[in-house]
């Protein structure tokens, strides 16, 4: 891919004006306190909480600076950049990267030109509902087949240019439930970065075990959950040479939040009224939040969709939260669920997804694996292949429309964090009717049969006649 100097100008769309692709001076970022403690800090610092109150950080961007565009201004600059060749703006995150981060150096950045992924019209789907406007986003069509590309990009790529400037990094870490790790690991190879991988045993799917063993990555497989990993990672990277990659850095939410961006854009600059996605660790329906909010902030829309967390009940302690209405912070032992990358107990961004419900008007929904499994299977039979967590947010759609609480005429945007290919094991013991707790009620097992013409056309007669 071509690289072009920094100062390159492109031309926008007709009307537009001329916009320089390389980010203004003006435009600032640094980490504050999430909470509003005072105090400014590098993006570029190794620091992870807040050291007032150990609350999390957040990018902070010059909005006042970014208004000097206007909202026309900064929908055709966008527009045009879909599909560009020049780097890195063709990417579906770094064509957003005076929102992202606008200080770093064009040649650190580390790409797969993720994002841009496919927002599609779940027609026969949503006539199954009786929701015709029903779009599902399709973020597992990215590099690694999940949306932790669009974070880690951001990550990786900001470590890179620390790496370069001196700093005392040598290597980036994460714990992981499986996603993050093969995100992380894709883009440090890229990038020529160590990466060290705590995944909990037994609890990943084999295609999630692979991609960072595949990738060069250090894996340490931990005989705990996920949670138990996460203490881990948080304590081993007390030592400044291992970069913490979790979502509890901020960085990563700066590359999600761009997913926001992309549905509104993808409708021609309107909001959806709904938005639903499964969370676990909560750092993707607060990067929903942040990206819908800046837009609004700039003009660019002028109404939040209400966002929807969907949980399953063997893990769902923002569920447990959002029923006594975010008075306290639950946590739980969470339990073994089909829905393995949201199998987590403690999740580290709560404080921000809390934000992210109460100011859109939204809400948590929990589901049961058979409800999760048998979504999924309904999905897979118009045409897609979901993982088992889009299974939990199309599930929680489905109660949430069957209740009345989702009209027919709303437009309601489904959020699918990452590909089916990724859980074969999981669709296999559907169709073979093997999963705990779940009725297969959509199996669709081989048919075995002799070699006999005779037989073959009577099973075929019977199976198109049903």
């Amino acid at each position: 891919m071509v690289k072009y100097p920094h100062n390159l100008i492109i031309p926008a769309l007709p009307g537009a004006p001329v916009s320089p692709v390389n980010p203004m001076s003006d435009y600032k970022v640094h980490f504050r306190c999430f909470r509003g403690c005072p105090g400014e800090y590098s993006i570029y610092q190794v620091i992870y909480t807040c050291p007032t109150c150990g609350g999390l950080l957040e990018v902070a961007h010059d909005v006042e600076a970014l208004r000097q565009r206007s909202a026309d201004e900064w929908k055709a600059l966008l527009d045009s950049r879909i599909g560009a060749t020049q780097w890195p703006y063709g990417s579906g995150v770094w064509g957003k990267k005076e929102w992202v981060i606008p200080t770093i150096d064009n040649d650190n950045i580390v790409s797969m030109y993720e994002g841009n992924s496919n927002l599609f019209w779940a027609e026969r789907l949503g006539k199954q509902i009786d929701l015709p406007d029903l779009w599902v986003k399709l973020c597992g069509n990215s590099h690694t087949g999940s949306f932790k590309d669009l974070g880690m990009t951001v990550l990786v790529s900001v470590v890179k240019q620390m790496m370069q400037d001196g700093t005392s990094v040598r290597a980036v870490a994460c714990a992981s439930t499986g996603d993050t790790s093969a995100a992380l690991a894709a883009y440090a190879a890229a990038a020529g970065i160590p990466a060290v991988i705590f995944l909990p045993q037994g609890k990943v799917s084999p295609a999630q075990l692979i991609q960072p063993i595949a990738n060069g990555a250090h894996v340490l497989a931990l005989d705990t959950d996920f949670d138990g990993c996460m203490e881990i990672v948080k304590e081993v990277t007390q030592d400044d040479s291992l970069y913490l990659a979790n979502s509890m850095n901020s960085l990563r939410v700066e590359g999600q939040k761009t997913v926001a961006v992309e549905i509104v854009q993808q409708f021609d600059w309107e909001v959806p009224d709904w938005i639903v996605i499964p969370v676990g660790n909560l750092g993707n329906i607060s990067a929903l939040y942040k990206g819908l909010k800046l837009m609004q902030e700039l003009g660019l829309i002028d109404k939040l969709p209400r966002l929807v967390a969907a949980q399953v009940e063997k893990a769902n302690p923002f569920y447990l939260s959002y029923r006594n209405g975010f008075a306290e912070k639950a946590t739980i032992q969470a339990s073994k669920t089909l829905a393995s990358a949201i199998q987590i107990g403690n999740p580290v961004s709560y404080e921000k997804a809390v934000q992210a419900v109460q100011e859109t008007n939204g809400l948590v929904e929990q589901v049961t694996e058979d409800e999760l499994a048998n979504a999924a299977a309904i999905a897979d039979n118009t045409g897609m292949y979901t993982c088992p967590h889009t299974g939990a947010a199309l599930a929680a759609l489905f109660n949430l429309r069957q209740r009345g609480v989702i009209q027919r005429d709303e437009r309601v945007v489904v959020v699918s964090t990452a590909h089916g290919l990724k859980f074969t094991p999981f669709k296999v013991g559907y169709h073979e009717g093997t999963l705990d707790e779940v009725e297969s009620r959509f199996a669709n097992p081989p048919v075995y049969l002799p070699a006999d013409a005779g037989v073959v056309k009577d099973t075929i007669s019977r199976k198109l006649a049903l």
